[in-house]
């Protein structure tokens, strides 16, 4: 094991997570073929979860495991991940609501798709017996994965770890609890809520983890990590136009999906660039610090962020034909037929093989750009 743990982060998003596949592709090329995966912790949230878990039920072959996830990510269908809900989308919104409403007090959860393909996969293609073995004979440490608990709002971070030292903790609306992982963490921590049911965990509901997880690298530190790998899906990296004419933006009222888009980008969109400017203070912090004076609990970090260099939703608009004619024509007819609205709100649902392996193939170029900032991070 390293004498310092590196972390490997993967955050939420959807369909964005076959962007997370692009870079590890990229990761893999650059280590040696059949070691183990080069990280002692994993922390997902949401699809970040699905990927996360899966490097640790293959984390004796690096190589072998990121070309299988990225088979699943590249032939993916939307109806392997979701199914529009039974309950219909009337011809009003009170009717709809309605009708909603009435199956959620017949015991149904209310949302508008449902996820069973998603857990038909998983049970397919995930043996969670797996992590077990591979904690075992030390290929990883911790596996963590973060989900929302509805009842008291906290951030939960559920973790399954070899390290004995690593107890529970409870930090303001942050928790960890030590636990093995299994699917309803998975389907919980990819719940986006409203559009898919929460998940029931030891009798309390949970849903997707990054609609209050805050600090994406939080659970990392409270595990140890004193090296974070951060891959994010978020257009933190994405140059803006600041040319762009006043007259030129839209001023349009907002339809119904363009602000279902920017919930879910607030949800979703990685706090990184905090996170890493607070890490970079106490690492100045810490160096005031003499050694021999140094607490053993205070560490310098190093961190590297990858993330995307094209806007996601760019890349969602250009294969936004490739979704099923109902689900784009519902998305086009909310959003009064504007594509660039109807994307933003799509890049999060299209799972479909144009989409994911444009992402793919964009995480692996953004990935071999900073080859070098890559190879010292591990070398060091």
């Amino acid at each position: 094991m390293n004498k310092n743990k590196t972390a490997l982060l993967l955050s939420g998003g959807g369909a964005r997570g076959a962007y997370q596949v692009g870079v590890l592709n990229a990761l893999a090329t650059m280590a040696t073929k059949n070691t183990p995966i080069p990280f002692d912790i994993l922390c997902g949230t949401s699809a970040g979860a699905l990927n996360a878990t899966f490097l640790a039920s293959q984390a004796q072959s690096f190589s072998k495991a990121v070309k299988q996830l990225s088979y699943i990510w590249r032939h993916l269908t939307t109806d392997q991940i979701f199914q529009m809900s039974r309950w219909p989308i009337a011809s009003s919104i009170t009717k709809t609501l309605t009708s909603a409403f009435l199956q959620q007090q017949s015991g149904n959860a209310l949302a508008l798709m449902t996820n069973q393909p998603l857990e038909d996969l998983l049970r397919r293609f995930l043996d969670f017996n797996r992590i077990a073995i591979a904690l075992n004979q030390r290929h990883i440490e911790t596996l963590a994965i973060t989900a929302m608990n509805y009842s008291d709002g906290n951030s939960t971070t559920f973790f399954q770890s070899s390290n004995t030292q690593i107890t529970n903790w409870k930090s303001g609306r942050k928790v960890g609890i030590k636990s093995a992982i299994t699917i309803d963490h998975l389907l919980a921590s990819s719940a986006i809520p409203g559009i898919f049911p929460p998940r029931e965990i030891n009798k309390e509901f949970f849903g997707d983890g990054a609609v209050r997880l805050g600090s994406a690298i939080q659970p990392a530190i409270n595990l140890g990590a004193e090296k974070l790998l951060i891959i994010g899906v978020s257009d933190n990296r994405q140059a803006k136009d600041w040319t762009q004419s006043p007259t030129s933006l839209n001023y349009d009222a907002p339809s119904i999906v363009q602000v279902m888009g920017q919930l879910l980008n607030s949800a979703f969109i990685d706090s990184i660039d905090q996170d890493i400017a607070h890490i970079e203070e106490c690492n100045k912090l810490i160096e005031l610090i003499p050694n021999e004076l140094r607490p053993p609990h205070l560490a310098h970090r190093k961190t590297l962020v990858i993330s995307p260099s094209i806007g996601l939703n760019i890349v969602a608009e250009q294969t936004l034909e490739s979704l099923p004619v109902k689900i784009r024509k519902l998305l086009k007819t909310a959003t009064g037929n504007k594509s660039l609205g109807a994307a933003s709100a799509a890049s999060y649902l299209m799972f479909t093989p144009e989409y994911c392996r444009a992402l793919i193939e964009l995480g692996y170029k953004d990935a071999m750009w900073q080859k070098d900032k890559i190879e010292s991070f591990f070398s060091e």
